[in-house]
């Protein structure tokens, strides 16, 4: 189906686009959300007529969004998760937990604003993408963890609380590592001797 953009659409097109998308994509997003409309002659003769409106009213909506976006920027949001020694959350976090969070820090934004690639399992510093305006998204950054101590914990040190840093993880592995040098053992000095004394009889 050809439809026409009515604001920017991520990896689709800008403002006055026509583009052509799959009938479901635009019968159960982009038509009754408003964010498009279906290509006929009327359509377009319509746009046209109201494009300076609309590109006035984009912008309006742009300026508020960076103004938002101000904001949020580097926001860090606490989220109390019960999770096992390895760190693997009891469930998940969703976007709806990332909305609300980010809502009771005084921002008030819905699930839908919240982009999440993957679902969020295990405890740690996970940084998130808000869309804003379809010009406009920022970063926060969730802070997963099971107490408040261990995500005050996470937040200066960088990592999760179950993670061992690489170079830790090094020094433990080779404090655990048997020396490898020629140095005799005592066994082995006392076999040498023991040869010695033979030979001499």
């Amino acid at each position: 189906m050809e439809v026409i953009l009515l604001e920017r659409i991520e990896k689709l097109g800008q403002m006055g686009d026509v583009v052509n998308v799959k009938t479901g994509f635009a019968r159960n997003y982009l038509l009754p959300q408003n964010k498009a409309l279906r290509k006929t002659k009327q359509n377009l003769s319509r746009f046209e007529s109201q494009r300076v409106q609309l590109e006035a009213d984009n912008l309006t909506r742009k300026n508020e969004a960076e103004k938002i976006a101000g904001k949020l920027e580097n926001m860090n949001i606490t989220i109390i998760r019960a999770a096992g020694e390895t760190g693997q959350l009891y469930g998940s976090v969703t976007s709806r937990d990332i909305a609300e969070n980010v809502t009771k820090a005084g921002i008030s934004i819905n699930k839908n604003q919240v982009i999440l690639n993957r679902a969020l399992k295990v405890l740690g510093l996970e940084p998130i993408r808000i869309s804003l305006h379809p010009e406009v998204s920022v970063e926060v950054t969730a802070n997963i963890a099971r107490n408040k101590e261990e995500a005050e914990q996470q937040l200066s040190q960088g990592y999760a609380v179950s993670a061992v840093p690489v170079e830790e993880e090094r020094q433990t592995e080779k404090a655990r590592t048997p020396s490898t040098d020629n140095t005799d053992s005592p066994d082995e000095a006392n076999f040498a001797a023991s040869k010695d004394e033979v030979k001499e009889d």
